[in-house]
């Protein structure tokens, strides 16, 4: 276990140049005190490594020091193969490129080592879709990363419709893939703000440089962001009676229909089952599709309403013609 810290912190230096003994405890998920035994042990070891004082200080290799000892153990080499967001890959023109990248790899493994990569590509396979994936339209994408990769700023319109449509000039920060919905992350005004982009529009590239925020984290960023996003949809909850055989249907009844909790079956075949949706609208639109198989308990108003809608649907039948 020791060898394999030792080795990460030799990677983590030779990529980031220099890091505090903070950063390589966080990274590494141990104390500061370990990392230091462990700078002595390499020292000792003969690695050339030093460390500065100051406020820019840390942990560093000599110039010109690289080590050769990247192997990979079974885990590692089984997470490398696993399979790859090929829908997403292809919307960056990035497919055949992950391709030729798994085929240079796998003929750099050793031989014995081949086996895990097809060990792990055979038996887990990543599906990033729903079942239901929205496919949108995405033509300002390959501009939008050709801007993130350059560092220019862009310009473009933005909206559903010709009404509410914006021009806006950002400092494009990164694309993010929610399922197979593609977002643009930038900032305006120093505000960092999410984009739809099949809602981009008239896209230009400028030639005025990009402004990134200090240690912006776009992992960081998303998680946040999609947090906030959640406690701020609307919420109504609504507790309901369901038959026993209809209680596997519950999830897949409405878009935003969400099972809270499912009671213990009742000697009649019942269930008691807590639901939540966005508007009460919703939940009345619910309760009608399931028919006599779901009955509201709560709450009385929404009982009342689905009584008032179910009543306005016999009488529009029953003043029609045969």
């Amino acid at each position: 276990m020791r060898a394999d810290r030792l080795l990460s912190i030799l990677l983590l230096l030779q990529i980031h140049q220099r890091m505090t003994a903070r950063e390589l405890a966080q990274r590494l998920e141990v104390s500061k005190r370990t990392i230091h035994r462990d700078m002595e042990a390499l020292g000792m070891a003969g690695v050339p490594i030093t460390a500065a004082r100051g406020m820019n200080g840390g942990w560093m290799l000599m110039e010109g020091y690289e080590t050769k000892l990247t192997g990979l153990n079974e885990a590692e080499i089984q997470a490398l193969f696993l399979t790859r967001p090929m829908r997403l890959l292809a919307d960056l023109s990035l497919d055949k490129a992950s391709d030729t990248a798994m085929i240079k790899l796998s003929a750099a493994l050793p031989t014995i080592f081949r086996h895990d990569a097809d060990y792990a590509r055979q038996r887990i396979h990543l599906d990033v879709t729903g079942w239901n994936p929205q496919q949108e339209t995405v033509p300002a994408l390959h501009t939008l990363q050709e801007a993130i990769w350059q560092e220019r700023k862009l310009v473009f319109t933005y909206g559903q419709n010709d009404e509410c449509r914006v021009e806006r000039l950002v400092d494009p920060l990164g694309l993010v893939a929610k399922g197979s919905v593609w977002y643009l992350v930038a900032a305006v005004d120093g505000d960092v703000r999410s984009y739809r982009v099949s809602r981009i529009q008239e896209v230009k590239i400028t030639d005025q440089p990009c402004v990134r925020p200090v240690d912006f984290d776009l992992a960081a960023f998303w998680e946040e962001s999609s947090a906030k996003f959640k406690t701020s949809l609307p919420k109504y909850v609504a507790t309901l009676r369901a038959r026993a055989s209809v209680i596997p249907r519950l999830p897949y009844g409405g878009r935003f229909a969400r099972v809270e909790h499912v009671g213990e079956l009742e000697e009649d075949g019942w269930a008691k089952v807590v639901m939540r949706f966005q508007f009460e609208e919703e939940a009345c639109e619910y309760a009608l599709s399931f028919g006599t198989q779901v009955e509201v308990l709560e709450s009385v108003e929404l009982r009342e309403k689905i009584v008032q809608m179910a009543q306005d649907v016999i009488e529009s039948y029953a003043d029609r013609p045969d």
